[in-house]
């Protein structure tokens, strides 16, 4: 009787060790069930020939195209010595050539001959301008009456072409998963019977067996339904049982005294809240009144007054007798966030100081890099009570770190933080303590339900009076330099009406930056990213000559750093030279210009991250996007779209439309393979919302899945030890 592989069976008895070696080292694949779930990217249809026109935009990346030989002709060099085969192959979309050298020309000069269809696969490279595949691997695709039980099974057949790499081509790993697929039939099916028939979804097995071996287009869609079902369900199901269990952990209800703090500090803001912070207030001065600890994630855009709520939420849980602790990534954050919290608390944060208010209290702030005695203390402070506030780095997770009674922890820019560091934070509390995450990258919905779905959402999208507009532009430097010329005329303008301005670069350029980088960006036609140091002495020694310029990066001393930022903040420097360290946090109401240099190489949420820095104050604000792309590329229209819009939530729609899938949840952000093979976050937001209901009701009736040991399994799968430490990181 043959064998069947069992599911968690290591490759190396099914497949040889040699092959198992490849599909774990290249493709992450280590069982037959790894297998399985190696969805194929595409189909090929016979006579519906692949299309070579899209190639342009995978040029170094591994492919598999099909296609049919248009001519083949070997040509000599150095004397006739050297012998190359240019072989050129058609798909009615476009051409592409293939080239074999030396000893390797013989074999596919006689296999492949015009007409022959066959599936190619190599590495998209340029040659004088012109796309080709440098010795790619080949499988003829075989119509001769001798092999015509191949040829009939071949006419009928939907080709799936799988992710591939250098050293297994897609139909040998075709073969591997031939060789596994029997196992399919003991998969266990995660989801609920009635949950299944309920929405008319195939049983695994039957989609298992579809989507690697389709007979038809409709197979292929019944099979990438359930697929993309599993996903949702199992990733929503994991964290509604996250949000099961902290809903039922104690936590002290902080509810703000009358007359307090939170009353004091509303009565002398110069201005009113915006509807949108007022609604969001709400939301979390409801949720810090429970017995149960709250976890929340406010999101808003550049500028919306995220600092303000969450300041109002911090005096809340002082005015019940309580402590918050607001976590930053970085040290220029935290002084940045200390500072514009003393500044609009005023005397309500100098409590037991001189001329401090009465009912004010202490704000704090520890870093790693403070002196001794302050930092002692900014300990003693912690410890007796005395500040109601601390704002801090990593050092505040130390544990010498003492709280008299941690009752909200504040973290910003959440996805800098990991699982450990949040958790060591909250265990300070004598139970545990509220929690509100902040994010000043706009994340659509379905997005925040995937990554952050253990934490209840709320919005800021408005922009509070007296923000002015941003107007943004793209600087095309290579067809118009005069356009680059003109920016700089801008930025001296705006100096020379007492503003300041931002010029931001890609790269420091101080001699510490890789080689290795260097080298590749330089390989090919690519220059290497422009940088600050280079930057600010061509603008001091040209367009900018006689004003302040000064540089901030990541790689300058801290104090160096402290330095230069307290003097921009002064108006002593006019303009500053920067990389994006100057993305987050940072406040100068007086900068109203921000040229970027090479925008091209930044992400657009990033972009729109950078470009929130200019038009904080009265003045309206100008951000200038530099870059030398062709009109017509796809990084131009990346550009044309953070020009044409302010809304953080449509862009980074955009963003995620643009980028490749896996990106949302996959290696980009954690490190960790993406568990999404089949579910594409921004096309199904559908099937993600009825996951979320449907996983949020099995979990209320049944929180340890004891009636669903399939679930059960999968969830096991889903959440090695990485993967969950990776789901709270969000």
């Amino acid at each position: 009787m043959e064998h069947v592989p069992a599911l968690d069976e290591d490759l190396k008895k099914t497949l040889g060790p040699a092959t198992a070696k490849v599909l774990a080292e290249q493709l992450g694949l280590h069982t037959a069930l790894d297998l399985l779930h190696h969805y194929p990217r595409r189909y090929a249809e016979r006579g519906e020939l692949t299309s070579l026109a899209e190639l342009a935009d995978q040029i170094d990346e591994h492919v598999t195209v099909v296609a049919q030989v248009a001519d083949a002709r070997i040509l000599t060099f150095n004397g006739g010595r050297g012998k190359r085969l240019e072989v050129t192959i058609t798909d009615g979309s476009g051409r592409l050539q293939l080239v074999f050298f030396g000893a390797g020309v013989h074999k596919p000069h006689k296999e492949l001959l015009p007409g022959t269809r066959a599936m190619f696969a190599g590495k998209v490279g340029m040659f004088n301008r012109k796309l080709q595949l440098s010795h790619p691997a080949y499988e003829p695709l075989s119509q001769d009456a001798s092999d015509r039980d191949a040829a009939t099974a071949f006419a009928n057949q939907l080709i799936p072409i799988y992710p591939a790499c250098a050293k297994l081509e897609s139909w040998k790993i075709a073969k591997c998963v031939d060789a596994v697929l029997p196992s399919a039939q003991d998969a266990v099916d995660p989801l609920p019977a009635a949950l299944r028939e309920g929405r008319g979804l195939v049983p695994l097995t039957e989609a298992l067996s579809k989507i690697h071996r389709p007979g038809t287009k409709a197979d292929i869609e019944d099979a990438r339904q359930r697929l993309k079902w599993d996903e949702a369900f199992v990733l929503q199901v994991a964290l509604a049982r996250r949000r099961h269990a902290d809903s039922q952990l104690p936590a002290v209800p902080r509810r703000p005294a009358p007359g307090g703090l939170l009353d004091a500090l509303d009565a002398k803001l110069p201005f009113t809240l915006t509807e949108g912070q007022q609604k969001v207030s709400k939301e979390i001065f409801d949720d810090l009144a429970t017995e149960h600890p709250m976890h929340r994630l406010l999101q808003g855009e550049v500028g919306s007054g995220k600092t303000l709520v969450a300041l109002r939420a911090m005096l809340a849980v002082v005015d019940s007798g309580g402590q918050a602790a607001m976590l930053a990534p970085t040290e220029v954050l935290a002084q940045q966030h200390h500072r514009s919290i003393t500044e609009m608390m005023g005397e309500l944060a100098e409590g037991g100081m001189l001329g401090g208010s009465d009912q004010g209290t202490k704000v704090v702030l520890l870093t790693g890099s403070m002196g001794m005695p302050a930092r002692r203390q900014a300990l003693l402070d912690l410890v007796t009570g005395e500040a109601g506030i601390v704002i801090g780095t990593h050092a505040l997770i130390e544990d010498k770190v003492q709280f008299h009674d941690l009752g909200l922890v504040v973290v910003d820019e959440q996805h800098r933080f990991g699982v450990e560091q949040r958790d060591a934070l909250r265990s300070k509390g004598k139970q545990p303590p509220h929690l509100l995450v902040m994010t000043a990258t706009p994340i659509p919905r379905t997005v925040a339900m995937t990554v952050f779905g253990d934490l209840e959402t709320s919005v800021l999208d408005q922009l509070p009076a007296g923000r002015s507009p941003i107007a943004t532009h793209v600087v095309p430097s290579k067809d118009k330099p005069h356009f680059l010329a003109r920016a700089w005329e801008r930025v001296r303008e705006e100096v020379e009406k007492g503003h300041q301005a931002y010029v931001v670069c890609p790269r420091i350029g101080d001699g510490e930056d890789d080689p290795k980088k260097k080298a590749a960006e330089d390989d090919g036609d690519k220059r290497p990213p422009l940088a600050v140091v280079e930057i600010a002495e061509q603008l001091t020694r040209g367009p900018l000559a006689g004003m302040s310029v000064e540089v901030l990066h990541g790689r300058m001393d801290p104090a160096d750093k402290d330095d230069v930022m307290r003097r921009f903040a002064a108006g002593e420097v006019k303009v500053l030279v920067a990389t994006t360290v100057i993305e987050v946090g940072v406040n100068v109401p007086n900068s109203t210009v921000m040229v970027i240099m090479d925008a091209d190489r930044f992400g657009v949420s990033q972009l729109h991250q950078l470009r929130g820095r200019v038009g904080r104050g009265s003045a309206p604000g100008l951000c200038l996007l530099v870059s030398e792309m062709h009109e017509a590329s796809p990084a131009r229209a990346r550009l044309a779209a953070v020009a044409a819009t302010l809304d953080g939530f449509e862009l980074s729609r955009i963003d995620l439309e643009q980028r490749r899938e896996g990106d949302v949840l996959g290696q980009a952000q954690s490190g960790v393979r993406s568990s999404l093979r089949m579910l594409a976050v921004i096309e199904d937001e559908e099937v993600i919302a009825e996951a979320r209901e449907e996983a949020t009701r099995v979990v209320a009736e049944d929180p340890a899945l004891e009636g669903l040991p399939g679930l059960r399994t999968a969830l096991d799968a889903l959440l090695d030890t990485e993967r969950e430490q990776y789901l709270e990181k969000g």
